[in-house]
């Protein structure tokens, strides 16, 4: 895991904190859902995700990377083929981002209709 610095005010060691250390943020959870169904190529997921800077993209992934959520597939051709997967790790999060897009929905529609 990376070294992150506290600041979701959980005592040390929080296993909410650290699920938010790894998803947590306006991207992850994001790039994550998308992963979920199949690989995508990074230009697939800037078109899925068209609020996200190149920048920032490549910087999530990196980082998801590096949490063991993800895969990065480079292929040896020309010019270069580049995949994200989920790791197995990483589908451990299917049933937490599934309830979040349902939570989500559920908002949405709540939020519609007080309007």
């Amino acid at each position: 895991m990376r070294n992150r610095k506290s600041g979701y005010g959980c005592p040390e060691g929080c296993p909410v904190e650290s699920t938010l250390d790894v998803i947590g943020g306006k991207w992850k959870g994001v790039i994550v859902y998308h992963l979920l169904d199949d690989k995508k190529r990074f230009n697939e997921l800037r078109r899925l995700i068209p609020g996200i800077t190149q920048r920032m993209l490549s910087l999530q992934l990196s980082e998801l990377e590096q949490d063991g959520i993800i895969c990065r597939k480079v292929y040896p051709e020309v010019p270069p083929r580049v995949e994200y997967s989920m790791t197995e790790f990483g589908m451990t999060l299917e049933p937490i981002i599934t309830q979040m897009k349902e939570w989500g929905d559920k908002y949405k529609a709540r939020m519609f209709e007080n309007k």
